[in-house]
């Protein structure tokens, strides 16, 4: 519907600038924005502000010119009032037959309401989770997980063309750690004795690691080659730790298009080849026997060591390569999600994708912040090595995948998230998933009585929407309106966590609702038309619930 505001805008503008009414030059896309408190009307600008800016002239002066077109141009159609306010604000009152047509798009489009086209087809890789394959996925991974998945559904329902992609880990030396902890427990399984690694890997997946070993193989690594049989049973581990990660996101919900090999990517010659190409444009130079990047000429804050001077490559040369693999499959964009550690990452990273030719936004980093696990109260310790630590398995098993993902996606990626376990498990209005999927499922409810008492269902057409007049009426029906501008706004700010808030909002205005007023009224086109607007708040509601990956229950 904010469309349509726009087109008016526009024309409301173009009229202004024939008149010699505001300045010449380029006009600005007018930002266009629900108002927070009704007493400014449905919707406020601030465009007149902006081309103020620009030249210099009274923003409210030039806010009353325009207020004085976009009526002209409007001829009464779409908007009751137009007002200006404070420093040159535009606030714009709908007339009721603009909100009856934003609950006639929700019923007649369906399941395909608020799908955009602000992506233009354009290709987008998103790389989320890719834990090293040393140990399970824990909380802190199903975070990642949640939002890069809800993050490429939003982008995909905004015109994108999106695919999911996880890196393994699999090559370099916390896999050989790996190894030597399995190694360790697999001796003492048949008596031997077997120093544990300094920095090894501890907790009991991997005795259970141990165990399946010595149940294929028997006593094979007993003898033979130490070395050998370690890089064997490296990737033994390796492999039987990445199968229960697959098995993990895949209860979780979470697909992903491309696995992709970090050690399949270091025995391909693409690092060397990435590295020469860097060589050829210079941005490569040797010192003390080392091969050092200059990150520093695009904005790093120190140059970077790619190959050692053993001759041994180092992570950011992998990462290099791999980010050139990435653009070669014809990506516009590319988009890692990466845990808060990872942030001085982020700088080194960027210049190296510069370094390949490519612009510094090509690339985009999200940085997760830590989950601060809380049951009874307290906070549950998380250590991979120490083996302390509650797994993605463990919550999604205690409180249900649903609750896991929405609480995970209740706020923006880098801010730190307390998860209450108890919390999650209420059947409680404190529990957010609990109270949204009531939402839908109240509807529901609705809807199943009315069939009950042999009320239609009414049509689109024959449903007199104007019987809408209650100010909760009209804040549902604002709701509904806003989806599609949430959801291109989650994805051009790659912010999936403005669903849940959207969710929770419009939850809040329905609950109000019916606990104050009778969808099945007496009156018979009263009632048409509320069940009208039920059913189009549950499909926003559906929407929007699948787009984080949770469902839409129709009993609770």
């Amino acid at each position: 519907m904010k469309g349509t505001l726009t087109e008016i805008i526009n024309a409301a503008l173009e009229e202004a600038r024939k008149d010699g009414l505001v300045p010449a030059g380029e006009l600005p896309a007018p930002i266009i924005e629900l108002t927070r408190d009704r007493k400014y009307g449905d919707y406020a600008t601030n465009v007149a502000m902006v081309l103020a800016s620009r030249s210099a002239g009274n923003p409210r002066k030039i806010a009353e010119i325009i207020a004085k077109k976009i009526l002209d141009v409007d001829r009464e159609e779409n908007i009751d009032r137009v007002e200006t306010a404070g420093p040159g604000f535009i606030n714009l009152t709908m007339k009721g037959r603009f909100w009856e047509r934003a609950v006639k798009t929700v019923l007649q489009e369906g399941g395909d309401y608020a799908k955009g086209a602000v992506g233009l087809g354009r290709r987008i890789q998103v790389e989320f989770v890719s834990a090293n394959p040393t140990g399970p996925l824990h909380v802190g991974h199903g975070r990642g997980a949640a939002i890069g998945d809800a993050l490429a559904n939003v982008l995909a329902a905004a015109g994108y063309e999106v695919e999911r992609e996880y890196y393994i880990n699999d090559a370099g030396n916390q896999i050989q750690t790996l190894g030597r902890s399995v190694f360790a427990r697999y001796l003492e399984l048949f008596g031997k004795s077997a120093p544990f690694p300094e920095d090894g890997y501890q907790g009991e997946y991997i005795i259970r690691i141990a165990e399946n070993l010595r149940e294929e193989f028997g006593d094979r690594y007993l003898e033979g080659d130490r070395e050998e049989s370690m890089d064997e049973i490296a990737r033994y581990a390796a492999n039987e730790i990445l199968r229960d990660i697959r098995d993990d996101l895949e209860d979780f919900g979470v697909r992903f298009d491309v696995w992709f090999s970090e050690s399949a990517l270091v025995r391909s010659d693409e690092v060397s080849l990435a590295l020469d190409e860097l060589g050829r444009a210079g941005h490569l130079y040797r010192e003390g026997g080392a091969v050092w990047f200059r990150s520093t000429a695009m904005d790093d804050d120190k140059d970077r060591v790619v190959v050692k001077a053993d001759g041994s490559l180092t992570y950011f040369a992998s990462d290099i390569a791999y980010h050139r693999n990435k653009f070669s499959r014809g990506f516009d964009r590319i988009i890692n999600i990466w845990g808060a550690d990872h942030h001085g990452y982020v700088a080194r990273m960027k210049a190296g994708v510069m370094a390949l030719g490519r612009n510094r936004e090509d690339l985009a980093v999200l940085l997760v912040q830590l989950v601060n696990l809380k049951r009874h109260g307290q906070p549950v310790a998380m250590s991979t090595r120490a083996g302390e630590f509650v797994t993605l398995k463990e919550v999604r098993e205690e409180v249900g995948r649903d609750a896991a993902r929405f609480i995970f996606l209740t706020r923006k990626a880098d801010s730190k998230l307390d998860f209450d376990l108890d919390l999650a498990k209420e059947q409680s209005n404190d529990n957010p998933v609990f109270y949204v999927q009531y939402a839908h499922a109240r509807i529901c409810s609705i809807i199943r009585n009315a069939e009950q008492q042999g009320i239609p269902v009414p049509g689109v057409e024959s449903v007199d929407l104007s019987r809408l007049t209650l100010p909760e009426e009209r804040e549902l029906v604002r709701h509904l309106a806003s989806l599609p501008d949430v959801v291109e706004g989650a994805a051009l700010a790659m912010e999936p966590h403005r669903i849940s808030i959207f969710l929770r909002e419009i939850s809040t205005t329905l609950h109000n609702y019916y606990y104050h007023h009778r969808v099945l009224a007496d009156d018979r086109e009263l009632t048409a038309a509320r069940l009208a607007l039920m059913i189009a708040v549950r499909t926003a509601v559906a929407k929007a619930l699948s787009l984080l990956g949770v469902s839409a229950p129709e009993r609770m």
